[in-house]
């Protein structure tokens, strides 16, 4: 692995990998700034892109996509109390506050402080913790990765919906779409209704951009979202923070970056629920946590902190196991996969230093995230007042093109239509299309690994991954307990602060 690592050092240092995750980072927190634009939402629009670009350009141009878009989503935030992400709900307890003390320099500043620190630390964890995991990973035979398959499909419908019925119907839908096509085992054609097209199987890029573009704009048209915050945007109003500010929040930001950090690392669970854990325990620690909700910078510190530190772990279960973590990291299997990097045991084998030369990447961004959100923190302040009347018709003509671009096939605007239509009825009706969209993708997986098992059970499943696989054994006890303790811990924290995860 240390090889791996030292050749990926060499291969990431590019000066068009450092312009492409400069432009993704630009764009990242550009969308992220803008009230009901989400990450997720341009990460889909942006994902054919990638396609046509070296890995090594393609990928980190997306990762600084994310990066960016979770940090942008604080600038709203903070300056009128309308978060642009999801991630960034909970940085409107404290960061409105500040703005009306007139310290909305010091509070985006800190954002972004805690951000970078958060997220350069949770990358440098993930690159120490992926090599030892790969490896263990590729111990794994087909009844112990079905078994963890079967675990992280369970996982995610339990903590991505209130209702864990809906998340789990979400997900049987899921794994039905995924048996469009050809039968892993026999490469026989199954619900294809005699349309060549699909004996491959559903494209995934148009899924992806309808349920996680298309209802988002719709929902931005029908709630009217498109005139002008008509406030007095003054992201200079106030002072610098000083180091003794920053150092007073340094504890609560450590903090964060652990609680984040680990969270990360586990599928289903995300930002939403890292940034309100990590303002929790910083209001918790506090000697004055009457404080918290009415202006204090440790508030934002924590938060901030958390939320981006989820995005390096999430890589873990993704690159070692193939199992996405957040419903970001579902759009960023669908660029790994087109530039022929199919993520799971053997990626690591295959392609080590491609990976690590990502990774790097992924800290080096962070540095570039540090220089272009302090300079561009009042330029980033001011799309909070742009008409959404002129984003939105934008907005649908990229996922179009987007969508047809890739195979040129008019089919794919036809399913990308269709998936639209279903994510706005799904998110009316509170579903959570992420089980769905990681049934779809690992559902193959599992079905293979399934057939596997069952070949060399030779019929007797029972004895056989009870008796022989005892580590298959004790994932799939566990698989029930590990939901349910995640599902109770999910709901509670959604209750309590009066939010759903929206990417």
């Amino acid at each position: 692995m240390w090889d791996s690592f030292i050749q990926g050092l060499e291969l990431a240092m590019r000066w068009d990998t450092f312009a492409m995750m400069s432009v993704g980072l630009i764009l990242g927190m550009f969308v992220g700034a803008l009230p009901g634009f989400t990450t997720v939402m341009a990460m889909a629009i942006l994902l054919p892109l990638s396609f046509f670009l070296d890995p090594l350009i393609g990928i980190p141009f997306l990762l600084g996509v994310y990066k960016g878009g979770i940090y942008g989503g604080s600038i709203p935030a903070i300056l009128v109390s309308m978060p642009g992400t999801g991630a960034a709900v909970a940085t409107t307890f404290d960061g409105p506050a500040l703005t009306k003390k007139r310290k909305a320099r010091k509070a985006l500043e800190i954002a972004l402080y805690s951000s970078v620190f958060g997220d350069l630390s949770s990358d440098i964890v993930t690159i120490l913790f992926i090599g030892p995991i790969a490896l263990i990973a590729l111990m794994f035979g087909p009844p112990e990765l079905m078994a963890i398959l079967f675990l992280a499909l369970i996982v995610i419908s339990a903590t991505s919906s209130g209702v864990f019925v809906k998340g789990l119907l979400m997900m049987c839908l899921g794994l039905f779409l995924g048996l469009v096509g050809q039968d892993p085992i026999g490469a026989l054609s199954r619900f294809t209704f005699d349309i060549f097209a699909f004996r491959a199987g559903i494209p995934l890029l148009p899924m992806l951009i309808g349920v996680y573009a298309l209802p988002e704009i719709l929902i931005a048209v029908e709630n009217k979202t498109v005139g002008v915050i008509r406030q007095n945007i003054r992201a200079r109003e106030g002072g610098r923070l000083t180091f003794a500010e920053f150092r007073g929040c340094f504890r609560s930001i450590c903090r964060s970056t652990m609680i984040g950090t680990g969270i990360g690392m586990i599928p289903g669970l995300g930002q939403v629920v890292a940034a309100f854990m990590g303002y929790a325990a910083a209001k918790n620690a506090s000697k004055t946590p009457e404080e918290f909700g009415k202006g204090k910078l440790e508030g934002v510190a924590a938060a901030e902190a958390a939320n981006n530190a989820v995005n390096g772990p999430t890589l873990v279960p993704l690159l070692t196991l193939g199992i996405p973590g957040d419903n970001i990291t579902v759009i960023l299997i669908g660029a790994f996969i087109a530039q022929g990097m199919r993520p799971g045991p053997q990626l690591m084998v295959e392609q080590g230093p491609l990976v690590f030369a990502i990774l790097v990447a992924m800290v080096f961004a962070n540095l570039l995230f540090l220089v272009i959100g302090y300079f561009a923190i009042p330029l980033f302040a001011l799309v909070v007042t742009i008409r959404r009347s002129i984003l939105l018709p934008l907005t649908v003509v990229f996922a179009f093109a987007g969508s047809y671009v890739t195979r040129s096939d008019p089919l794919d605007l036809v399913i990308l239509a269709l998936f639209g239509a279903f994510g706005y009825l799904a998110k009316k009706l509170s579903f959570d299309v992420t089980p769905m969209v990681m049934a779809f993708i690992l559902g193959k997986e599992l079905e293979y690994s399934f057939g596997q098992t069952m070949v060399l059970a030779q019929g007797n499943l029972l004895n056989y991954v009870f008796l022989e696989r005892p580590i298959t054994a004790v994932i799939l006890v566990a698989t029930p307990v590990l939901s349910f303790l995640l599902w109770r811990k999910s709901k509670r924290m959604r209750a309590e602060f009066a939010v759903d995860d929206v990417g």
